[in-house]
């Protein structure tokens, strides 16, 4: 009989990020951001669906049913919490399971910049981590997180889908809240906040108009909110978010936006020459200046402002790339297949001289 829990200890002996459970394959993990098989038979339609029964939580099973997929999360002793979402696919159950560790790993330890620091010691505004799923945005916010329980008397609240790393209260108060068993909504969770004394909202993810106007409306409000969003660079991620409201509205949301916005991160994992992962990253802080242009919807000055904007702890994306490719880290091919500018990355590169 097929094991999860077997499968997901192999994944973890194998240092996967990620397993893979589909009809007409073997299992597949994730290793260094590539896919291949662990091992074992083909798995069958019988297979997929016994694997699944095995961990959806009996209150999720109706979701699954009505919904034909369901996001949760959960721990294995001695291996740690996992995320997982179950779907179907031409009829059959398949299963995607992401490997979260126990430990909220550091800022150093991520090889964050040191300017994420001072963003979570900020008091009040909103913080956005952005990328592409799989890039670490939510081990990133949760990083952050830890840091303020390790330092700061707060009340944190946490809105999740699912809940990914658990939390012990420090300093703080870590109150996590799960959509779909604790709330009904991202924007009803918000809502709520606000009648719950919090000093810090972290977001899992703004995903419509409404939880991004709540979002906006509560760093507005004196709190510190912490969020992702599923966007490039900073300046497609303020495009973004101006463009989810109505034309008669982007105005005063622009000038709202940029009046609380405190700085955006944007991340890529790319796989480390001689195994593992690093982390590329460009980041935004919002001076008076970037402020402006995003009152003026000049955003397509933003890079330019990142790139002169070293002194504030600012990096573009295609420099920090760069810094990887200098140090060995990483691959010129794999770097400029992540740049939001290839073709400035190359004029990097190539006015660079590397022993």
């Amino acid at each position: 009989m097929v094991d999860v829990y077997d499968l997901l200890k192999q994944a973890v002996d194998n240092r996967a990020t990620d397993l893979h459970l589909t009809v007409n394959l073997p299992p597949m993990i994730r290793v260094d951001s590539m896919l291949r098989p662990l091992g074992g038979e083909v798995l069958t339609p019988e297979d997929t669906a016994t694997l699944a029964r095995q961990i959806i939580p009996q209150t999720q099973s109706s979701t699954f049913k009505a919904q034909m997929n369901v996001d949760f999360s959960f721990g294995v002793t001695g291996l740690g919490r996992f995320r997982a979402n179950v779907f179907l696919q031409r009829g059959s159950i398949a299963l995607s399971i992401r490997r979260l560790p126990f430990d909220v790993p550091s800022f150093a330890e991520l090889g964050l910049p040191s300017i994420t620091a001072e963003l979570a010691n900020k008091k009040n505004g909103l913080i956005i981590l952005t990328g592409p799923t799989g890039s670490g945005k939510s081990t990133t916010l949760a990083s952050m997180i830890q840091y303020m329980n390790d330092r700061y008397r707060y009340h944190i609240i946490t809105l999740e889908d699912p809940i990914e790393y658990t939390f012990h209260h420090n300093l703080s108060i870590v109150n996590q809240r799960e959509v779909g068993n604790d709330v009904l909504s991202f924007a009803e969770g918000l809502r709520s906040a606000l009648r719950e004394d919090p000093d810090v909202v972290m977001l899992g993810e703004m995903r419509d108009l409404t939880s991004i106007s709540a979002a906006l409306t509560l760093a507005e409000t004196g709190h510190l909110v912490l969020t992702t969003l599923h966007t490039k660079s900073a300046a497609e991620t303020v495009d973004r978010i101006v463009d989810v409201f109505p034309s008669d509205q982007q105005q005063q949301v622009r000038s709202q936006f940029a009046s609380v916005l405190e700085g955006i991160v944007s991340q890529r994992l790319l796989p480390r020459n001689g195994g593992g992962l690093v982390l590329a990253y460009e980041v935004l802080i919002a001076t008076p200046a970037v402020r402006s242009l995003i009152r003026e919807g000049k955003t397509h000055q933003i890079p330019s402002s990142i790139q002169t904007g070293a002194s504030f702890g600012m990096i573009t994306m295609e420099n920090r790339l760069m810094e990887l490719v200098k140090n060995g880290f990483v691959d010129v091919d794999e770097a400029l297949e992540v740049a939001n500018y290839p073709d400035v990355l190359k004029r990097l590169i190539d006015g660079q001289k590397f022993s």
